[in-house]
């Protein structure tokens, strides 16, 4: 720092002023986001109004579940979808699949053989007459395995209401309530106020203590033998990082964007929609944001059957186009997206961010050059550049422009930072806002109540919590500065600054060859490979 009477120089001070306001916007969004966290995750809410409407008035969801491999928690997933506490003759539930020599296949079977009651089918995509039929052709959609996999059950779907949850998330009782009263504009007493374009759910990650990849539903199911061995080295705990982070900076800032509205916060485990909406807006002879040459394409989420991180495309779609009478984006809060995880290592939670960060650096690019500000160490080392550098904070507060100040401003706030994340995190996994029945998994219960997952002890949470903040940087490092190219689903791509990408193979094919047209479009959202398998969530 520079000394006590050196006049300090106007650059140093224009620097200090920029590190002045930002982190007066990071503790600002920081406090909206904790806020809502606090308000709405304390307590159970109000049961939902719209599964009380007359039989012929509530509205029709379909349900629809993309699945690839088998998770921890697959089977309890997937049945929280018929445990849902709405009218039985209102849902539709489509689990799709893309091969039925996919691992999950038989668990799904078993999943809905469980309940011969409800409307439920298990979607194959290798059966899917536009791609595979007589009259089909593989090429009528593009690359994007999600897309290819729901595409059926998108177009088979029964009312107006869309609600794609991944596979791997475990669903409360009134989820499905909720997220049609949000999106309809139902209050508890039932009210109306106005409605929403397109809601979601906060996801939350549980990495359960003892690793193992199937219950013994599924064990029974599945060939080969389960890994349920306890972690053996630090390298093996790359879960927690993963639980940390979705608990405490991802929580935060979800809730704090969503509550602003100031721009699309969007992550694909729970989103409902409407597909009269979708289909609309993805016709460009409908909606002036697309260009003519999109009319080729196909409509609703076949429209984005080419691009990566299609649910923030959907959201950004919708966001962005104006439908009168409308908001943009709902968060239901306080009902939250319960991943259950187990397996994941330290390499697995690197390359899941990595990922992330690079299929999002050329379509948010500002927000991922300035995300290192956003955690801890780099945000507090703004807070303390800037304290002992502004003269007002010496004729104010009497803070000298030394190291030791500095050293013990920066400590201070990243003991701030790591007490309230603590405090977070804990609420968080009280889980206090589910409704707990007969049906709820161990998982779901929370660490308040008994049965449910445990508190882990400070220093196991603060080790956690430190390996979170220290790789968080490198990483981003990595993901955005060295290197352009993802693994998606076994296959690499390079993704180029025009959102495009190229799978590599096909570059040293043939240079000639038109490049396959994946937009590398993505939110705060997490999409990356879980224990089992590659995936984009």
């Amino acid at each position: 720092m520079p000394a006590h009477n050196d006049p300090m120089p106007v650059i140093v001070q224009g620097a200090a002023l920029v590190s002045f306001v930002w982190t007066c916007i990071i503790v600002s969004v920081q406090g909206i986001g904790i806020c809502k966290i606090l308000r709405n995750n304390s307590a159970p809410h109000p049961k939902p109004y719209s599964p009380t409407l007359r039989k012929d008035e509530v509205p029709h969801i379909t349900v629809i579940r993309p699945v690839k491999g088998v998770e921890a928690g697959l089977y309890e997933c997937l049945a929280s979808t018929f445990h849902l506490a709405y009218p039985k003759s209102k849902l539709t539930i489509y689990l799709c699949v893309d091969s039925t020599s996919d691992p999950a296949y038989p668990v799904l079977q078993k999943v809905v053989s469980a309940f011969p009651d409800f409307d439920a089918k298990v979607l194959v995509e290798e059966h899917d007459p536009v791609l595979h039929g007589a009259g089909g052709h593989i090429d009528k959609l593009g690359p994007n395995p999600k897309i290819r996999n729901i595409s059926r059950a998108y177009r088979e779907a029964k009312g107006d209401i869309i609600w794609i949850a991944d596979c791997n998330v475990w669903l409360g009782a009134n989820s499905a309530g909720r997220m049609v009263d949000k999106l309809f504009g139902f209050l508890p007493n039932g009210a109306r106020t106005t409605p929403y374009k397109f809601v979601h759910q906060l996801p939350l990650v549980i990495d359960l203590d003892t690793p193992q990849t199937a219950t013994e539903e599924e064990q029974a199911l599945l060939s080969g033998p389960i890994d349920t061995s306890a972690p053996k080295s630090l390298l093996d705990y790359g879960g927690r990082l993963e639980e940390m982070f979705m608990a405490t900076t991802h929580a935060k800032f979800y809730s704090a964007i969503n509550t602003v509205g100031i721009a699309p916060c969007v992550v694909g485990k729970s989103n409902m929609f409407r597909k009269s909406h979708l289909e609309r807006l993805t016709d460009p002879a409908q909606n002036p944001l697309l260009p003519p040459a999109d009319a080729a394409r196909g409509r609703g989420v076949d429209y984005f059957s080419s691009y990566i991180c299609e649910d923030h495309l959907i959201g950004d779609l919708i966001f962005k186009s104006k439908i009168e009478g409308y908001k943009n984006h709902g968060l239901v809060h306080g009902e939250v997206a319960i991943q259950p995880m187990s397996g994941m290592t330290v390499a697995a939670y690197i390359a899941r961010r990595v990922r992330w960060l690079r299929v999002r650096k050329w379509t948010v690019l500002t927000a991922t050059l300035v995300e290192p500000g956003v955690e801890s160490l780099i945000g507090c080392l703004h807070m303390a550049f800037a304290f002992t550098t502004l003269p007002w904070f010496r004729s104010w507060f009497g803070i000298p422009p030394t190291w030791k100040a500095f050293g013990t401003i920066w400590i201070s706030a990243v003991t701030i930072w790591m007490v309230v994340d603590r405090l977070l995190s804990a609420k968080l996994h009280k889980l206090q806002t589910v409704d707990v029945d007969e049906n709820t998994p161990a998982f779901a219960l929370g660490s308040a109540r008994t049965g449910g997952i445990k508190k882990k002890p400070f220093l196991t949470w603060f080790a956690a919590w430190l390996g979170r903040e220290l790789l968080a940087f490198p990483i981003w490092t990595w993901a955005v500065l060295l290197g352009a190219t993802v693994n998606w689903r076994g296959q690499t791509f390079r993704v180029r600054p025009d959102m495009s990408v190229t799978r590599l193979d096909e570059e040293e094919r043939a240079s000639s060859r038109p490049p396959t047209p994946l937009a590398a479009n993505g939110g705060t959202s997490s999409g990356l490979p879980g224990s089992s398998k590659d995936r984009v969530d």
